[in-house]
């Protein structure tokens, strides 16, 4: 595969922009009902459709100049996930997301990417907050927010389920 645009490299990991080619990661990644449970997604029905999503976050790195990324194990260069920052117009607010293959979960691979994510946002892209939400079920990733430093903001709904908010501002970020 062509040179990819690397944005962040951890002890463990790589994040770079998505290409198309990545699809079928995606298509993957997404086929798993363990790891959409939580989110208010669906399985892809085809590769198409993986596609059109990865375009749609191509589409966001040049809107934005930043987006969710594609997370590899720095030892194999194999995908696990992604990670990033996404920035909602309708609210102008940056959030952080993630999402990883199960045989992923449990090494901290969520918060090591995620951390360095934030670190980003703050120090390059001079963003004063970030928040992250997650569905009051997935206990796991709301301890990931909680170990990010964020703090408890308000309920809300995420994709029609209650879920907490949670932010961190600039200035409590260590």
């Amino acid at each position: 595969m062509k040179d990819q645009n690397i944005i962040l490299e951890t002890e463990r990991l790589i994040l770079r922009e998505k290409v198309v080619e990545d699809a079928p990661f995606f298509f993957e990644l997404n086929s798993n009902y363990n790891v959409v449970k939580y989110t208010g997604d669906v399985s892809f029905n085809n590769l198409e459709e993986a596609e059109n999503i990865v375009r749609y976050v191509i589409n966001q790195y040049k809107e934005n100049g930043y987006g969710r990324w594609l997370v590899t194990e720095k030892e194999t260069n194999n995908p696990i996930g992604w990670c990033g920052l996404k920035f909602h117009t309708d609210t102008k607010e940056t959030d952080i997301g993630y999402r990883f293959l199960e045989s992923a979960w449990g090494k901290g691979y969520a918060t090591e990417s995620a951390k360095a994510c934030i670190d980003y946002g703050f120090k390059v892209l001079k963003l004063n907050r970030i928040y992250g939400q997650a569905m009051k079920e997935n206990v796991n990733s709301i301890n990931v927010l909680k170990k990010l430093g964020m703090t408890y903001l308000r309920e809300d709904l995420c994709e029609g389920h209650d879920s907490y908010v949670y932010e961190l501002k600039k200035e409590n970020f260590k």
